[in-house]
């Protein structure tokens, strides 16, 4: 029959599972419900843009209280009028731009800057899974490693226990009770330190969750590294050049650039519009005192730019300019981006390659207990042996649970360079977490 070490403050609360943990960081991150608000004031670029094609409408009343004194000029004669009246001009005017090159890259530029907006949305929404996992990860990691301790820590005071029984016996020696002690010393040191991990982690994924983070599901000690869809590098790289949604914004600068260049070109085109209006006044002025005209009116206007101080030229060459900058940025963040990648898909290989070297060495460790167990007793090993073989034993579990939490982060990471990390990536990952017990050792093992 085996003895299970378990955290026995928490072996009755409610584990956290992978997918509820995420539900709530997609609700409470303030990251990403800022990146929902810029995406949400992004939509509105399209519209702008697409106005500067569009009628425009305006209309304008005018009311004025009009006091004159006129002077009548004749041959020899003259004569003073005064008038007192009210005046009032009512238009409503529509202008269409019928031939407007500045309009039509404003337009584009709006398109362009909405779909900017979708894309670093995207970004936002991977950022946040890779940021999730990292921290839900590392709170795992640092339960698994206090219970590893605990359960160090309980063996070593065992081990002291049978020391002292031994020495009342005759049996034991002081050599052993100082070695078991020394041993048993700095596996408290190391619980509390453990301890200390917890709380940071947990505390670090309550302040993303907004919710307080008691335990965690663990991850399944059957857990089983999955072949990669594609292992060739060169397979990840031209999915990365073709859905890497950093990649996809740079591209949208360096086209938004260039209808920069085209919008400031423009100020030399000219522009048509028509412009039809409507207009009412009455006694708009002296010369047609007591009268109201309507008027309505239908025509083309034509403005020709000729000079505006030189202001065009210096736009258009800067915006050239930035145009230059913006493929370089292009460059430079796609070389980022593979750069990470390789390197995430170098660790996801390697990471599958040192979980199966450090299973074995679980194995070995744990039969190296029980052969030294079974070596003191007959007299060829001795007490520090079996201490030292524990100590291997609590290392050979601790690097295995890390080098499982390296592989997923490194999972994630690789999927977030190729652009195709979406929730249906946590999914997947999401049954290798089960709310079990946190089990630390085996009776053989300690």
């Amino acid at each position: 029959m085996f003895f299970l070490t378990v955290f026995s403050s928490i072996e009755n609360a409610s584990a956290l599972g992978l997918m509820e943990a995420y539900e709530a960081a997609l609700a409470n991150d303030s990251i990403y419900r800022s990146a929902l608000h810029e995406n949400e004031a992004g939509q509105q670029y399209k519209i702008i843009g697409r106005s500067n094609l569009l009628p425009n409408i305006s209309a304008s009343y005018v009311y004025n209280r009009i006091d004159s004194d006129i002077t009548i000029l004749g041959s020899g004669l003259s004569r003073e009028l005064t008038r007192n009246y009210n005046s009032d001009t009512g238009v409503i005017q529509l202008r269409q731009p019928l031939i407007n090159m500045e309009g039509w890259a404003r337009y584009r530029q709006g398109n362009l800057q909405t779909d900017l907006s979708d894309k670093q949305l995207t970004v936002r929404k991977q950022e946040l899974i890779q940021r999730f996992f990292g921290l839900y990860a590392n709170a795992n990691y640092a339960e698994d490693v206090l219970a590893l301790s605990l359960a160090q820590r309980d063996a070593f005071k065992n081990q002291q226990e049978a020391n002292k029984l031994m020495a009342v016996r005759g049996e034991g020696t002081k050599t052993a009770l100082i070695e078991s002690q020394a041993k048993l010393s700095l596996s408290e040191a190391q619980v509390i330190e453990a301890q200390e991990g917890v709380t940071d982690g947990h505390n670090a994924l309550a302040a993303m969750l907004g919710k307080e983070v008691t335990t965690l599901d663990a991850l399944s000690d059957n857990f089983n590294v999955q072949p990669l869809e594609q292992s060739d590098y060169e397979t990840w790289k031209n999915i990365a050049l073709e859905n890497n949604p950093e990649i996809a914004v740079e591209r949208e600068n360096v086209e938004l650039a260039y209808q920069e260049i085209r919008r400031n070109r423009a100020g030399h085109a000219p522009r048509l519009d028509a412009i039809a209006s409507i207009s009412n006044s009455k006694s708009e002025s002296a010369s047609t005192f007591n009268q109201e005209i309507d008027n309505k009116s239908i025509g083309l206007q034509l403005n020709i730019p000729i000079y505006s101080g030189g202001s065009v030229t210096a736009l258009t060459t800067q915006a050239e300019a930035n145009y230059k900058k913006a493929q370089d940025d292009l460059e430079t963040k796609t070389n980022e981006v593979l750069l990470d990648l390789r390197k995430q898909h170098s660790t996801v290989l390697s990471s599958t390659l040192k979980i199966d070297a450090l299973k074995q060495s679980v194995s070995s460790a744990e039969l190296l207990v029980i052969a030294t167990k079974k070596s003191l007793i007959g007299g060829v090993r001795t007490n520090l042996d079996v201490l030292d073989a524990r100590k291997q034993l609590f290392e050979a579990k601790r690097d295995l649970s890390l080098a499982r939490y390296n592989y997923l982060v490194a999972y994630i990471n690789l999927k977030k360079a190729a652009g195709t990390l979406t929730m249906a990536e946590l999914e997947k990952i999401a049954p290798h977490f089960t709310p079990q017990q946190r089990v630390a050792m085996e009776n053989e093992g300690y």
